[in-house]
């Protein structure tokens, strides 16, 4: 692999560290924001929430201005929204400026989620895409940890009036990091040739293949690639033959965000402390948490090519339902009377929850959404399940803290709990298994080969 190869997908993959550490850092600020802004159970929700409503905008439009302006500009753009959301965020000194940059931060998650995966595709030669996309999901994995190490370590490093705000300004330095980095990379030879640019691109893919049988291998893809968008768009989405297709892919999306992940990631130290764990401790147990993501997810994207989608799937799901029905036990028989055995309860069942998570949904989702929909539209498919999974992950996070406040964690849990049941029924009913099906079959098996007026 060519070391301009390697340089640009490492580059592109620290994007969605920082996409993962946005994600994750506002968890170790939920106390301290509470007290300075005087939030309520419903408004911490919303302030949490707050960036979760940028990235649906950040993933809806991120597109159009990437298919006009090119790949690598929008990561500068992208760049620029982690410098301007964690500088800001950190320096409010009022709720509406915080949320504002909350919200900037949001959309640049948002775009990363869409333009990190897709400059990694196509700066990849064919036959080392699938690891070198698969580095931007686990940066994102230990993004993730990246921040709870962080938030731990500034939480016993700093005072506590003043910690939350280095816990948001630290995610700066890699962001300035990313935008020095981008100017060593290129523009991605797919975007060049859409526009026209056929030598520049031609020039570039030669860089980034070793051989010149491999070259010759890109620059057909890029061809018949781009001959097959040209006719994208005057096809129907929403079509009877299509609606099978559609339904699955909001169904994954959604059952993601009703296992209760994203709430649980945001507020896991605050789980833990109403548990019974003192702060620092419930910081250093949401480390824990973090490395079983990163192991977990490890672990699935070595195997999931080998035992399939639907199989990570069910273990998954029954992996939920044990670690949730657990945690449900385990706040119903301890409320309102915690102790230091009720914390270490809960933090088993919140490492169960977090691998079963990362070895089914986590590694799944995107993968099997890609593949259940035709080339002809999968770009518009792939949309509608991100913006699916990104409004189901606003709408538990907001939820979730006046849901504790009002019924209790027990409670809480027990709703992600019955949502996960709907999740095994969908999976052993519904869901077909898509590894190692040709795309062309793929549309056969599924109803898709012919497409009708739309519906």
């Amino acid at each position: 692999m060519r070391p301009l190869v390697i340089r640009s997908a490492i580059v592109a993959a620290l994007g969605g560290l920082i996409f993962g550490f946005d994600t994750a850092v506002i968890s170790g600020t939920i106390e301290a924001l509470q007290r300075e802004f005087e939030l309520t159970a419903g408004g911490l929700g919303f302030t949490v929430a707050t960036a979760l409503i940028g990235t649906i905008l950040g993933a809806l439009t991120a597109g159009a201005p990437a298919d006009r302006y090119g790949r690598k500009k929008m990561l500068f753009v992208i760049g620029a929204l982690f410098v301007v959301g964690a500088l800001g965020s950190a320096l409010a000194t009022s709720l509406v400026p915080f949320m504002i940059f909350r919200f900037l931060g949001g959309v640049g998650v948002g775009m990363a989620s869409v333009c990190a995966p897709i400059y990694t595709a196509e700066i990849s030669p064919a036959a080392h895409r699938g690891r070198l996309v698969g580095l931007v999901q686990f940066n994102i994995v230990l993004g993730i940890l990246l921040a709870y190490l962080s938030n731990y370590l500034i939480r016993i490093s700093f005072p506590a009036d003043t910690a939350w705000r280095w816990m948001f300004g630290v995610m700066a330095l890699p962001a300035i990091l990313f935008l020095f980095l981008l100017l060593t990379v290129p523009e991605t030879p797919r975007w060049l040739m859409s526009v026209g640019q056929d030598q520049r691109g031609a020039e570039i893919a030669r860089r980034l293949c070793s051989t010149q049988a491999e070259f010759d291998l890109e620059i057909g893809e890029l061809r018949a690639s781009l001959a097959a968008a040209e006719n994208a768009p005057s096809v129907p989405f929403f079509t009877a033959q299509h609606r099978r297709v559609i339904l699955m892919a909001v169904a994954i999306a959604a059952f993601n965000q009703l296992s209760g992940i994203n709430a649980i990631l945001y507020y896991a130290p605050e789980v833990l402390q109403r548990a019974g764990a003192s702060t620092n401790q419930a910081f250093l147990m949401s480390v824990a948490v973090g490395l079983m993501n990163l192991l977990a997810t490890m672990a699935a994207l070595t195997v999931i090519d080998r035992f399939g989608r639907r199989r990570l799937m069910l273990v998954g799901s029954i992996g939920y339902l044990i670690s949730l029905g657990f945690l449900a036990a385990v706040m119903f028989y301890y409320e309102p009377v915690f102790t230091t055995t009720s914390s270490i309860l809960v933090l088993v069942g919140l490492l169960v929850f977090i691998a079963s998570h990362a070895f089914g949904q986590g590694a799944v989702i995107w993968v099997f959404i890609s593949e259940i929909f035709p080339n002809r539209i999968r770009g518009r498919g792939q949309s509608l399940g991100s913006l699916t999974h990104w409004v189901f992950a606003a709408i538990t996070s907001w939820a979730f803290p006046p849901v504790i406040v009002a019924l209790g964690g027990g409670w809480a849990f027990s709703i992600f709990f019955v949502c996960m049941i709907g999740q095994l029924i969908w999976v052993l009913k519904v869901m077909p298994e898509t590894k190692g099906v040709p795309l062309e079959e793929m549309e056969e098996q599924l109803g898709t080969s012919h497409w009708r007026t739309s519906v």
